[in-house]
């Protein structure tokens, strides 16, 4: 699969809902942060913003449509940065509140999860003696009896909103049973090609984040749906080796500090910029060039920032 223009798609997923205040002082929490973070993610050559968002006081991951957009309105007013907003909102979110994003900012991108997995976050909880807030330790702790729920007919719904709002869908795939998931999507007429695909590797209850793993799930994707856009995001110590192999395959890449707070190993990443500008060294260093927002636009097929509610 060759890259238009030899260009790949750098995306920073910038908080998430996995990693807690304790874990890093460097998290993005407030909306300011999350804004201010945008701009820098930009500038240091990101395409892609991947945007959650969290309460303000505590850091408590959350699905508030009043953050999101002033999140996006104000990053809107300053740069051209493509904003793929979560529809997996905090672990234990309704799929209703979910959801929501899409049909308020009716964004360019959004992330579809494409299966339903054990989502498990409780084993990290043992790391930490001493919490900044109350609610980590319980919310890591619970994840040991969660199902992250992704049905097929929770999937056809957020596929109509997708639709009906013009919305990209980023299938995240978290292991090869969602790439069977995704074929039976698009052959009963529910997803429209071309499809963009996020291999997620390396979430305990997922794909182990191994380089054999990445290209099983490849492989079997070119099998299973034909032609497709990929990425690789990956939580934890793997994320710049299989992101390299991502580009190395021909995909894109996404860091951030959702998926991993370190820059190397011992060092606190201190911002999604830092992550950013490392692997488009890397990428440069493969004769590899980051897309900027329109060219990513361009080999994605988005509606364009004009046709977004925010």
């Amino acid at each position: 699969m060759e890259k238009q223009k030899n260009k790949t798609i750098i995306t920073a997923a910038l908080t998430g809902a996995i990693h807690t205040p304790t874990m890093s002082p460097h998290l993005p929490i407030t909306p300011q942060q999350l804004i201010d973070e945008i701009l820098a993610v930009h500038e240091a050559g990101g395409a892609v913003a991947h945007l959650h968002v969290r309460d303000p006081k505590d850091g408590c991951p959350n699905a508030n449509q009043d953050i999101f957009r002033e999140i996006a309105t104000e990053v809107k007013k300053h740069c051209d940065i493509i904003l793929c907003t979560t529809t997996g909102g905090r672990l234990g979110e309704s799929v209703e509140k979910r959801v929501q994003v899409v049909s308020t900012l009716k964004p360019e991108l959004a992330s579809l999860n494409a299966g339903s997995l054990n989502f498990a976050l409780f084993h990290v909880a043992d790391k930490f003696k001493d919490w900044k807030y109350e609610w980590e330790k319980q919310y890591l702790e619970s994840t040991e009896d969660l199902i992250f729920p992704n049905t097929f007919k929770t999937m056809r719904q957020f596929l109509s909103i997708f639709k009906e709002m013009e919305t990209k869908p980023e299938f995240e795939i978290y292991d090869v049973g969602m790439i069977n998931n995704l074929a039976f999507l698009i052959e009963a007429g529910y997803v429209q090609r071309p499809v963009y695909l996020q291999f997620v590797l390396g979430v305990l209850g997922g794909i182990p984040p191994a380089p054999e793993n990445l290209m099983f799930m490849f492989e079997t994707a070119r099998k299973a749906i034909g032609d497709f856009e990929f990425s690789a995001c990956v939580a934890g110590k793997a994320q710049f080796p299989l992101c390299t192999q991502s580009l190395i395959m021909g995909g894109n890449a996404r860091v951030g500090l959702e998926d991993n707070l370190y820059l190397e190993k011992g060092v606190l990443a201190k911002s999604n910029a830092e992550q950013v500008a490392k692997i488009i060294r890397i990428a440069r260093e493969l004769g590899i060039e980051p897309a900027t927002p329109q060219e990513a636009r361009g080999i994605l097929g988005l509606k364009g920032l004009d046709n977004v509610n925010f």
